[in-house]
């Protein structure tokens, strides 16, 4: 069921497309809006959609997302109810889902359990940004096997040789973090940016999405044109859904935010 993370980088490839990667919180304002969030971002043109699964310690998130994470766990959103919702919308997505998650949950689980449950759910991807990479072979042998593809981050503090084995590792494409600290909207990307994706493509050839601090169609258009295979818009989406009470309101700016990064990208 559904496309891979990397299936989906190829077709965009061999039209030398760039992917737009959308992110959510799952469950804030509640689910059903994520429900309908995840269709309209899909209508929109995303090419992959990252859920995040709320979390009570998100370190690498901004205050955007960690104030989604907080309202959605405070209304009782758990990991059990973003799985039976993304069983019901995946199948009606061609956008791959790519799930973001911390790594305690998943050991509370247990990781063959998690991957098992969550690729039941319709997942392809998984994003663990405090996954240590000195513990990843526990995650990644048993993800490959089961058919979720693992993201890596890479910052911009990370070393030249740490950056080669971590770009060996990554399964779907490799998550470049555009700035140092946590999520949240830039007016600037930072310059060390460019000289990132160009190191990282040294190394590798696989897909590089950046994130971390985009925020409009201009900054996606121009990671576009540093090389960048893929852009990815968290809190820019994030305060666009933020409850205000008009979940309507809110879906129809995430759809035509959406509409205008993929014009951007295209």
């Amino acid at each position: 069921m559904g496309k891979s993370v990397s299936a989906q980088f190829q077709t965009l490839q061999d039209r030398q497309g760039c992917a737009l990667i959308p992110f959510i919180t799952a469950g804030d304002p509640d689910l059903s809006t994520t429900a309908e969030a995840l269709r309209a971002l899909d209508r929109a043109g995303a090419d992959l959609i990252e859920l995040g699964v709320p979390y009570s310690d998100p370190l690498a998130d901004g205050p955007v997302i960690q104030a989604a994470a907080t309202r959605a766990l405070e209304r009782g959103v758990t990991l059990d109810a973003v799985l039976a919702l993304i069983t019901e919308i995946a199948p009606e997505l061609s956008a791959p889902i790519v799930l973001f998650t911390y790594y305690n949950p998943i050991l509370n689980r247990g990781i063959e359990q998690f991957l098992h449950d969550i690729h039941r759910a319709g997942v392809r991807g998984l994003v663990v940004p405090d996954l240590p990479l000195e513990e990843m072979d526990v995650l990644l042998k048993p993800a490959a096997e089961i058919g979720i593809e693992v993201t890596l981050l890479v910052a911009p503090t990370t070393p030249k040789e740490r950056i080669v084995a971590i770009a060996q590792q990554c399964q779907g494409f490799i998550y470049l973090v555009s700035v140092t600290g946590v999520t949240g909207m830039r007016q600037q990307i930072g310059n060390r940016v460019q000289d990132l994706l160009q190191e990282l493509r040294s190394v590798t050839d696989k897909p590089i999405g950046v994130g971390f601090g985009v925020s409009s169609p201009e900054q996606a258009t121009q990671l576009k044109t540093w090389g960048a295979d893929g852009v990815i818009v968290g809190s820019a989406f994030v305060k666009r859904l933020a409850p205000g009470g008009d979940t309507v309101g809110g879906i129809a700016e995430v759809e035509n935010f959406c509409q205008q990064l993929r014009t951007a990208l295209n």
